[in-house]
């Protein structure tokens, strides 16, 4: 796990919970995952739009599009990921989680319902090529192996497309592993994206609301996921 120093730049550019807000369309039923942003789930269903790192700057190439929508049991996003270079992790295993999998390319959630305890959030992951790994993240009293041995019981599907440069990335996570909460409109929680892209020197960071440091566990900089449409 990844870890940040809160700096007093940092502490200067945050404000509670961010400014942004990503709405969450209701459906009645949902699909398994194809990460097709024109399958009739996911086609007209407006999102948010980042092409800049956690510290605001601007990140040509890799415009991010995140979109999100909700059922009585579950909650989908669908990443939309513009490239300019591939890292794959060498060897490839889509039928268990991958330990460590933000070493190369991947698209991130983390994802907390608990405005009490902020330090407290899920991380969920993709990568290009249909790998996967969540983990529960405890800032102040963290899980033995950084909590990548809990299972939201999630489900994943990318699709990468070379010639075009761009892959997507779909999660269906079941809501009852993220909120104690039953399902309803206008339930919020607290919500950031990100990216992880291309090899070494090269590596393009890409976040949706900026943490003000190069790193990404920074929950005071979270925005907000708001349930609606039901």
């Amino acid at each position: 796990m990844r870890s940040f120093l809160l700096t007093p730049v940092l502490a200067g550019l945050l404000l509670a919970d961010g400014p942004g807000v990503i709405s969450s369309r209701y459906s009645a039923s949902g699909p398994a995952p194809t990460a097709d942003p024109n399958s009739a789930f996911w086609k007209g269903v407006a999102g948010v739009v980042t092409e800049r790192g956690p510290e605001g700057e601007a990140v040509a190439g890799h415009r991010t599009e995140i979109r999100s929508r909700w059922t009585r049991e579950h909650l989908y996003f669908l990443f939309i990921c513009d490239y300019q270079q591939l890292f794959p992790r060498p060897s490839l295993t889509t039928t268990e989680e991958t330990n460590k999998l933000w070493e190369w390319d991947v698209a991130e959630i983390f994802i907390g319902s608990d405005f009490n305890r902020i330090r407290h959030y899920y991380e969920l992951q993709v990568s290009p090529r249909g790998e996967w790994v969540d983990l529960d993240i405890d800032r102040d009293n963290p899980l033995p192996e950084g909590g990548w041995r809990w299972n939201s019981g999630f489900t994943v599907k990318a699709r990468l497309d070379e010639k075009r440069k761009v892959w997507t990335g779909e999660f269906r996570i079941p809501l009852a592993s993220l909120d104690p909460r039953p399902p309803a409109n206008g339930n919020e929680m607290r919500v950031n994206f990100y990216r992880l892209q291309g090899p070494g020197p090269k590596r393009v960071q890409i976040a949706w609301q900026p943490t003000g440091s190069r790193g990404y566990h920074v929950p005071e900089s979270f925005g907000r996921l708001r349930l609606e449409g039901r």
